[in-house]
């Protein structure tokens, strides 16, 4: 499971250390290239909302065979394509489809005894940290030696492996009450309304995947002009730096197991905070960067495993349109994210995107202190379960 999203989640990714050598190719601003990256996002926010509560009512082995194997046509086109239109509409869909692994999510959890949840959603979790992490040294060392198309190419390969193995080794489930799938949907917002634990962590996920994008969005355009000038295996190599949000989130997965939930909250936003102060005074100097990504990385990681702590133990057998809900309003953050750097570093440069991450962390930060995570979240799961 850890491996099948890995795989999926980097989808998402492989764009951001391209995206100057691809402005570069269909000949566009930075501005313009980096709304690419804003349709990705959109595009994984609709498969949120509409693709991943289908978990709930649809086998999801069968289900997830299906996505991977879309998700594989789509990278393969892409890689095919030459318009910029055509591949801005590529993108959406290829956001769509990579929700596969938050299908596998809420599936493993589902195995996991109560106790042990916390931890059981760290490791799974591994997977997508390091599927986001070596995705962009993935795609710089192959986009350097064998152009950008490579790594999609690439990409499609891998995707129709996993949907393969899926197929052969993820078990049955045993038989759901059938629920239509409009119902599936309005019980989804109604739940967002009646639950203010994942409000509060829906806003928490929404800044903290905005403030993430941000800096990525941008990365790669800052690090190729003056005084860096760096190739896009070198851009791509910076994503090694994320190896701290793995390390954060199964520290947080063993914390949140022993009900420190607010002390992994405030911590992760005040490394979320520091980060882009180190972004801000170390704009120009390689080992700041890297410092503010290990920073940045080990907070948004806290903070995601805290928040899917207390969500997947709110009603257990609801858990894909839980997890619909809160990732929804975690890809409209990135989405905005995403937008608001590009057009920020395009007046501003770098120090734009410093500016709109203090704010959002700042914005992060403070609740931590007066929002208290529950010590038991079942005890609010009073509602019959469908």
């Amino acid at each position: 499971m850890a491996l099948a999203i890995g795989v999926i989640v980097a989808d998402l990714y492989y764009l951001q250390p391209l995206l100057h050598q691809v402005s570069t190719e269909f000949s566009i601003s930075s501005s313009k290239a980096s709304l690419l990256m804003t349709l990705v996002q959109i595009g994984y926010a609709l498969g949120l909302a509409f693709v991943v509560p289908l978990g709930d009512i649809i086998p999801r082995r069968r289900l997830l065979v299906s996505i991977y194997t879309l998700a594989a046509i789509l990278m393969a086109g892409a890689a095919s394509i030459h318009s910029f239109n055509l591949f801005a509409g590529m993108s959406l869909f290829i956001g769509l489809t990579s929700v596969g692994g938050q299908v596998i999510v809420p599936f493993a959890a589902d195995f996991a005894k109560e106790e042990e949840r916390s931890r059981v959603i760290a490791k799974v979790m591994t997977g997508l940290l390091l599927g986001i992490l070596f995705s962009r040294t993935f795609s710089g060392i192959m986009a350097q030696a064998l152009g950008w198309r490579a790594v999609y190419w690439i990409a499609a390969g891998l995707l129709l492996v996993i949907a393969l193995v899926l197929r052969i080794v993820l078990p049955e489930e045993e038989p759901r009450a059938h629920v239509h799938y409009h119902e599936l949907l309005f019980d989804a917002l109604s739940f967002l309304r009646t639950h203010h634990h994942l409000r509060r962590r829906a806003y928490f996920g929404f800044l903290m995947f905005a403030t993430f994008s941000a800096v990525w969005t941008v990365l790669s355009f800052h690090l190729a002009i003056a005084p860096f000038h760096y190739s896009n295996a070198t851009i791509g190599l910076f994503g090694l730096f994320g190896v701290a949000g793995v390390l954060a989130a199964n520290l947080t997965g063993t914390q949140a197991d022993k009900n420190r939930l607010d002390l992994t909250t405030r911590i992760a936003g005040l490394l979320m905070l520091i980060s882009f102060a180190v972004f801000w005074f170390g704009r120009y100097q390689f080992l700041s960067i890297g410092a503010g990504l290990i920073l940045i990385d080990a907070g948004m990681q806290g903070m995601q495993i805290s928040n899917q702590s207390i969500i997947y133990s709110l009603a257990p057998q609801k858990r894909s349109r839980i997890n619909s809900i809160y990732m929804v309003s975690c890809f409209l953050g990135a989405s905005s994210g995403s937008y608001l750097a590009g057009r920020l570093y395009q007046q501003f440069d770098w120090a734009g995107a410093c500016v709109l991450g203090l704010v959002l962390t700042v914005a992060i930060l403070v609740p931590t202190f007066f929002w208290k995570a529950p010590k038991r979240v079942l005890a609010e799961a009073s509602e019959p379960l469908v």
